[in-house]
């Protein structure tokens, strides 16, 4: 996959091989997935204790949802980091970012006021938004696309591991000592993990900056134009990206409000939301799973119908079953699973529709992503409280549907 013929005459393109097989895929994948969990685990931590960490601010359920909008809202600005990352490196964009996430967190973990709420949001949100898909584009830029559903589905065993391990432990830590502590202890790891990404091996991109004698406001057109236009199979490559946000919205209405849904309908502590986070957790890592060893073989837009299709009927099914906390748990963890399914299996899919323009491509997929996700946080919360559980998963429903239809008659797989 990384490997390098020593009796190979093209000296230079030996020794690039030669740095790049430097970082092992057990490496590669380890730190990746170790970094990801941290930052999954300050992206969930909301969904479960939404009303406790809501408690503990002196807000409610909706506007700590809004402020969670805030933050997936700063994903907008995610494509300005994938240009950095296409010209200086990857590996100096994910350090930035974790240690942006890491700032943010520790301003949370000693908010008082309101502005340092929406300020810690705002730049968790930054960070969040350049980590993921500048790391989905680092492993990607290493792997074959043959074996790039295998990569980027154990990377995103963290998404998993957050509810199996992650959440389960945050509830615990909640109730031991306070919403505080969790979000400490997620900065002091981000910034370990920002040190070790800086002792790996990395090859810089090859777009250097540009050096003409331009006018000031046509290079900014210059610049503007980098975040936005992809210059090949652009029908395709954008009709991907509006589908994953479809999709990343429609889940996120349901996940953003399960927390509040399930201890205003059932009665569930911190320490029990956990626990069903960990039940979630295993749905997840199931998904995941399932794409590191399937959707290679199956083809990475066959795999992300799959994974909507399923979704859908997920979302249909949840008033029906919502009479007891049993069925309930078990339909939204079975519309978790599909989504993370199709989520996880859109990532290889959207990596090679432009390979030029990878980190571009990516940091728009999240871009569009995080702004789902945005609108989620207004809408989740704020359905659930004033229409029920029908008008929250019916809603999804609807936005899902639009994603099938988009992925079925735009999208090509390279």
């Amino acid at each position: 996959m990384l490997c390098c013929c020593a009796s190979s005459p093209q000296k230079t393109k030996d020794k690039v091989q030669t740095t790049k097989s430097e970082l092992s895929f057990r490496r590669l994948i380890g730190t990746g997935m170790a970094a990801k969990l941290l930052v999954d685990i300050g992206a969930q931590i909301f969904n479960p204790f939404l009303p406790v960490i809501a408690a503990g601010l002196g807000v409610s359920v909706v506007e700590l949802g809004r402020l969670v909008g805030l933050r997936s809202a700063m994903g907008i600005f995610a494509p300005i980091s994938g240009t950095l990352a296409d010209r200086h490196g990857y590996r100096l964009v994910i350090r930035g970012a974790l240690l942006l996430t890491a700032t943010g967190f520790l301003l949370l973990a000693i908010s008082s006021a309101a502005w340092m709420v929406a300020l810690a949001m705002i730049l968790t949100g930054l960070g969040m938004g350049a980590f993921v898909p500048n790391l989905q584009a680092f492993v990607s830029s290493r792997l074959d696309y043959r074996l790039r559903a295998r990569g980027l589905g154990m990377i995103e065993y963290s998404w998993a591991l957050t509810g199996i391990i992650g959440l389960p432990l945050i509830g615990l830590l909640i109730a031991a000592t306070g919403w505080r502590t969790p979000f400490f202890l997620l900065a002091a790891g981000m910034v370990v993990m920002s040190v070790v990404f800086g002792a790996m091996p990395g090859v810089q991109q090859g777009r250097a900056a540009s050096s003409d004698s331009a006018q000031l406001p046509a290079l900014w057109r210059s610049r503007l134009a980098e975040l936005v236009v992809i210059h090949t199979n652009r029908r395709s490559t954008y009709a991907t990206i509006l589908a994953g946000a479809l999709s990343y919205f429609a889940a996120m209405q349901v996940m953003i409000a399960h927390g509040a849904w399930l201890a205003a309908q059932y009665g569930l502590d911190a320490a029990t939301l956990g626990l069903v986070a960990f039940i979630f957790g295993w749905f997840d890592l199931a998904a995941s799973v399932s794409v590191s060893l399937f959707t290679d073989r199956l083809g990475k837009k066959r795999s992300v119908l799959i994974g909507i299709v399923g979704s859908l009927v997920g979302y249909l099914l949840m008033p029906l079953l919502n009479v007891a906390l049993l069925p309930t748990v078990a339909i939204i963890g079975v519309a978790r699973m599909f989504f993370e399914f199709n989520i996880v299996s859109h990532f290889p899919l959207l990596s090679e529709q432009a390979p030029a323009q990878r980190g571009q491509v990516m940091t728009l997929g999240a871009a569009a992503t995080l702004v789902g996700g945005s609108l989620a946080g207004f809408t989740g919360p704020w359905l659930l409280v004033n229409a029920g559980v029908a008008a929250l998963a019916w809603t999804s429903a609807a936005v899902i549907i639009a994603g099938l239809a988009i992925v079925v008659f735009l999208v090509k797989e390279s």
